[in-house]
């Protein structure tokens, strides 16, 4: 997660609101303190001065909090079978030298990534119990949304008017952000980033795709048994593997360049027809249904398609299933749950030894066989419905 900026309690770099941040948030970085009505703070540049200026008289008794004055928190991730960590001992040392008073580590929060206490102590860090990164923190990075389950009550940790930085998913969470509201607590989720030019330093989630879509053509390989690539040798030929991507984001695209990588066949399906010269670029062939339907929405993602076009394209997932070894789904649309793409039909009618992973498991999966968070047999075919990019 890159370092967040703050201007009287507000992030200022990446909120999606239109004109709601300055044009080049790099520039923030770059200036030098100035003072503030007797206080330390980052100036803003000269084009965003006056939008603020505004707002700062209208608004006199909120105070000016100088980073000087703000404890940074990174707890242990609690979520099931979660492995990273939201700040490395290299951030650490960026916080600090952004000039925030301390940056509070609990003991053991980097253990699963293999960064260890000792590196976070000589990049800066205080480390410290469970209790005191709830109790003294001002602002907690996380990886996963705050979690309230059985004895853990992260929710009810959290210091009234402290802010939380994480993946919150708040048109899927919303009893979540309510309860974080209710609380008076400030809550900022990565995920809804907009997919700018100039927010692109902040695009935490599409980071987070590039490795899941990396991964899961890694775990399809470990799980396939034989080549993915094609071989030829004196006791004779082996064809190479056939992978089908449903979903040409970042995730997808990156499962594509990965798998043509390792020798596969590659095909890949996505409603909207931008993407097919991304999927040829490639090296990868680009199917699609016979019915010419536009299927973008709003920020590149994509939409709910009509009634026509989804029996189009289950009829072709029908004869893909047949034909590939792997399929890789990725299709989400923002704010709802994934979309089933692959029925347990299709699974069924796959070559005994095909593999599906399923990165949409988290939000209840594209395939109807995948359990969230399992690695399943159905009928002879492996279903990874584990939670990439983090696995054990």
């Amino acid at each position: 997660m890159s370092v967040p900026l703050f201007l009287r309690s507000a992030l200022l770099p990446c909120r999606a609101v239109p004109g709601a941040y300055p044009r080049d948030s790099r520039s923030i970085v770059k200036t030098t303190p100035t003072r503030y009505n007797g206080l330390e703070q980052l100036p803003l540049p000269t084009s965003s001065r006056r939008r603020y200026a505004t707002a700062a008289s209208a608004s006199p008794s909120v105070p000016v909090v100088p980073y000087s004055a703000l404890t940074v928190g990174v707890p242990r991730e609690t979520y099931p079978n979660e492995r990273r960590v939201a700040v490395t001992p290299q951030n650490v040392s960026l916080l600090l030298k952004k000039g925030f008073s301390r940056v509070l580590v609990e003991r053991g929060a980097g253990e699963e990534a293999k960064l260890h206490d000792q590196v976070y102590e000589q990049a800066g860090a205080t480390l410290v119990d469970r209790g005191s990164i709830w109790s003294q923190s001002d602002i907690i990075l996380k990886v996963r949304n705050p979690q309230q389950q059985g004895p853990i009550d992260e929710i009810g940790a959290l210091r009234q008017g402290s802010t939380v930085i994480s993946f919150l998913y708040p048109a899927q969470n919303k009893p979540l952000v309510e309860k974080l509201a209710s609380r008076g607590v400030t809550s900022f989720a990565m995920d809804m980033i907009p997919r700018i030019s100039r927010a692109q330093t902040y695009d935490a989630l599409s980071s987070m795709a590039n490795i899941a879509g990396y991964k899961a053509v890694l775990e399809a390989s470990n799980h396939f048994g034989r080549f993915l690539t094609g071989q030829v040798t004196a006791a004779g030929k082996i064809p190479p593997g056939k992978v089908l991507v449903i979903g040409a984001g970042v995730a997808g695209l990156s499962a594509i360049a990965s798998a043509r990588r390792l020798g596969a066949i590659v095909r890949g399906f996505d409603t909207r027809s931008a993407a097919r010269e991304q999927v040829q670029s490639l090296g990868a062939e680009f199917i699609e249904v016979d019915i010419q339907e536009e299927g973008s929405g709003q920020g590149g993602y994509a939409k709910e398609m009509s009634k026509e076009f989804i029996e189009a394209e289950m009829k072709l997932f029908m004869e893909q299933a047949r034909e590939v070894d792997i399929i890789i789904t990725t299709a989400l649309i923002p704010g709802k749950p994934a979309p089933k793409l692959i029925t347990k039909e299709m699974v069924a009618a796959m070559k005994p030894g095909s593999v599906i992973v399923d990165l949409a498991a988290e939000a209840g999966g594209n395939c109807e066989a995948t359990i969230p968070g399992e690695l399943t047999k159905f009928q002879d075919v492996t279903v990874i419905g584990m939670r990439l990019p983090s696995v054990k």
